[in-house]
């Protein structure tokens, strides 16, 4: 029989070291871009060119591009170039009770400037896909430079606006065009864009945004040995449903949105935080 201290021993917390990443600046972010051009389809482009009667119904964020460098003259500070394409769906009223549902890509474009530290050391892996000791295959992917890693957290934008435009009639946005846009973005629309309409719609959006900059670090945790949990998994029961049902734990949250007082708090915290200098430094 074995003793209870030897029992105990094996799950002694312990010092290890693992290997990770390290944020070393961030910001949040409220961005609102105004007369964005959406690129769309001769589809959506011959309903602009019938109707005015457009109302947008969704956007979300099909890819993004982030490109970093480094700042002149400011040692361990880099500039980073965020790209984000949006594509939006839009309905439209061609006649009465007709209506057109089509869509299109948009294109905003931000710049962050965060701390991200130096390195001076080249980081090598291993390739899974190896084959043999004379399979030699220069880096490709698996080793790094001595930038860091920047990291870009959002969520779908809001659409504040719509409207037809004549081309001519608002300041261009030239951060992209038809042919910077990746292949891989055609794959979300519904065909090929195109600018060739004799009018132009754009939107403005509204986006909420985290960035972050990191680099690897190697940390030193507590840690215990996993343990086998007491608890037995539950299945569903198909001759009666209704008991697992029963047994799930009501979500109180759900019903419970936040009060105005609540809301009101989390501006006026943000408030100082702006007071007090701690914006996110973008720009």
């Amino acid at each position: 029989m074995l003793d209870n201290k030897f029992c105990s021993s094996q799950h002694q917390k312990e010092n290890i070291c693992i290997d990770t990443y390290r944020v070393l600046d961030s910001c949040r972010d409220k961005d609102c871009f105004e007369n964005v051009r959406v690129y769309l389809t001769d589809f959506g482009e011959e309903i602009i060119d019938r109707t005015s009667i457009i109302r947008a119904k969704c956007a979300k964020i099909v890819s993004a591009y982030i490109d970093i460098n480094d700042v002149p003259f400011n040692r361990g500070f880099y500039q980073l170039n965020i790209k984000m394409y949006v594509k939006l769906v839009f309905e439209a009223c061609i006649s009465q009770g007709n209506i057109q549902e089509f869509d299109g890509i948009a294109v905003v474009e931000k710049k962050v400037i965060l701390y991200g530290s130096e390195g001076n050391v080249n980081v090598f892996k291993s390739e899974q896909n190896a084959s043999g000791f004379c399979n030699i295959k220069p880096c490709e992917g698996s080793c790094s430079n001595n930038l860091p890693t920047a990291v870009l957290e959002t969520v779908d934008p809001i659409i504040l606006n719509v409207k037809v435009v004549e081309p001519r009639a608002f300041p261009c946005c030239c951060c992209c065009c038809i042919d910077d846009i990746p292949d891989f973005v055609y794959n979300h629309i519904s065909g090929k864009l195109c600018d060739r309409g004799d009018k132009a719609l754009v939107v403005s959006l509204g986006f909420f945004s985290v960035v972050k900059i990191e680099r690897p670090t190697q940390l030193i945790v507590n840690a215990t040995e996993y343990n086998i949990p007491d608890k037995e998994c539950t299945t569903a029961q198909e001759d009666d449903p209704c008991t697992l049902f029963k047994a799930m734990a009501f979500p109180v949250n759900e019903f419970s949105p936040p009060t105005l007082d609540t809301c009101a708090c989390s501006v006026q915290l943000m408030k100082q935080d702006r007071e007090k200098g701690k914006g996110c430094g973008c720009s």
